[in-house]
């Protein structure tokens, strides 16, 4: 298969992007597009076929569910019977954080595929920011399923040419819309609903852009335990303890002194500030060096520059990515969350 790059450099090429895009979706065929988050892999959220072509195309196995975009606030009813005892904690969510990086876990309706969902009584819902995305949402008249537009397990894609260098041959058609713009993977939040008169819980399943701190003015807080990163059972998308990995090994370092190197073996370095007073950068001559945030250390910055660094430095050709530590406010949270599930573990093994 060939797959082509469509760029959107003008309103005219971007209407034809889109258009292409819908022809394909219509199809049955997937279609990588961008989003404020990453690049993902679309389909037809409703088509069984369609979507098992994502899962072919990033050898993704078939226990992970899939998130599934949908248009506005009012198109949730289109995959989701969201609760009476939960409404008005959704309504003021979506009101508050859509179109935007936080994706809601809710009771799913007869309409929605078992594949998308992995069987699943759930379904993992977003809705996108990106301006061709919603296009396309608007003009298809149906959600899209769509993780990330990258082979499973490995670095999520913030440019179409990092799509490219993942799907290359197993899709037909990237749509090119510049980098992304938070560079970060939506929050995964589940709605508990409220004892009594008390406010709901939202229940963290995966840090992203929106923060623990940003949500919990409009209710109680609750981290997910480890029981929700499984193996062969993930509860939503992007929850099992190895993802977002280089094929390079990576190692993360919570303090300069951990640092061992072994003869022989090129070392390359993501540093957080890229300041010597940090510890890290003089540790050692580093054969490759890429900062997320020269100097200030602003979490925003470091999640924009994350996954595409990451893959910098995974095709450097170096033997070993070494990883500082990211301060964990706000987005940093997220960030370090990544970079733990990337991590090679003790025994050489991810």
């Amino acid at each position: 298969m060939n797959t082509q790059i469509i760029r959107t450099d003008s309103d005219e090429s971007t209407a034809q992007a889109v258009q292409r895009t819908v022809e394909e979706l219509r199809s049955g065929n997937v279609v990588a597009l961008p989003t404020e988050t990453v690049y993902g892999l679309a389909a037809d959220a409703f088509n069984a076929e369609a979507v098992a072509k994502i899962f072919e195309a990033k050898e993704r196995p078939g226990f992970d569910p899939l998130i599934v975009h949908v248009a506005s606030q009012k198109a949730i009813r289109e995959v989701a019977d969201v609760p009476e005892n939960i409404r008005k904690a959704v309504r003021s969510l979506t009101e508050l954080f859509w179109p935007g990086p936080l994706t809601l876990i809710l009771p799913k309706n007869d309409k929605v595929p078992d594949i998308v969902t992995a069987g699943l009584t759930t379904v993992a819902v977003r809705c996108s920011q990106n301006e061709i995305f919603k296009q396309v949402l608007e003009d298809l008249g149906r959600p899209l399923a769509a993780p990330s537009a990258n082979r499973f397990g490995r670095i999520s894609p913030t440019s179409a040419d990092a799509v490219m260098s993942e799907l290359e041959g197993r899709i037909p058609v990237i749509v090119d819309g510049g980098a992304c713009a938070r560079g970060l993977e939506s929050t995964i939040v589940q709605v508990v609903a409220a004892e009594g008169k008390g406010k709901a819980t939202f229940r963290i399943l995966r840090k992203g852009p929106i923060s623990a701190d940003q949500l919990k003015r409009y209710g109680k807080i609750e981290m997910a335990s480890n029981d929700a990163v499984s193996e062969n059972a993930p509860e939503a998308p992007g929850l099992l303890a190895t993802h977002y990995a280089p094929n390079t090994p990576l190692r993360l370092l919570r303090k300069p002194q951990d640092f061992k190197r072994e003869p022989g073996k090129r070392y390359g370095l993501l540093s957080y500030r890229g300041k010597k007073k940090d510890g890290y950068t003089t540790l050692y001559d580093w054969d490759e060096i890429e900062i997320l945030s020269p100097g200030s250390g602003k979490t925003v910055e470091a999640a924009l520059r994350f996954f595409f660094l990451l893959r910098k430095l995974d095709e450097s050709g170096v033997d070993e990515i070494i990883a500082e530590p990211v301060s964990e406010f706000g987005v940093g949270a997220a960030i370090m969350e990544r970079l733990q599930r990337a991590a090679v573990k003790e025994g050489g093994r991810r």
